[in-house]
């Protein structure tokens, strides 16, 4: 049996303006994960994803990568409580 998690990622560098929210939003409902993304006011995109652990690390590589204008400089993973999500939003 697949085991849930939630994962929370803060990902740092050119990830504001060049469509990484909608790139993370796509990306994830490719892999049937529910959760959300959001732009921080320090310039940083937030993550919150739930779903099976292999899926979650597939997601964690894309955002490494980040869409094609997207310069990230870093991301950092954390753990997370699982919220009941449908779909992934962009807030």
């Amino acid at each position: 049996m697949k085991r849930s998690a939630a994962k929370r990622w803060l990902i740092e560098g050119m990830v504001q303006g060049v469509g990484f929210r909608f790139f993370v939003q796509h990306k994830a409902a490719a892999l049937g994960l529910s959760g959300w993304a959001r732009n921080l006011s320090d310039g940083r995109v937030e993550v919150y994803a739930t779903g099976d652990e292999e899926r979650l690390a597939d997601l964690a590589a894309a955002l490494h990568m980040g869409p094609h204008m997207a310069r990230v400089r870093s991301v950092e993973e954390q753990d997370a409580a699982i919220e009941k999500l449908a779909g992934f939003a962009i807030r």
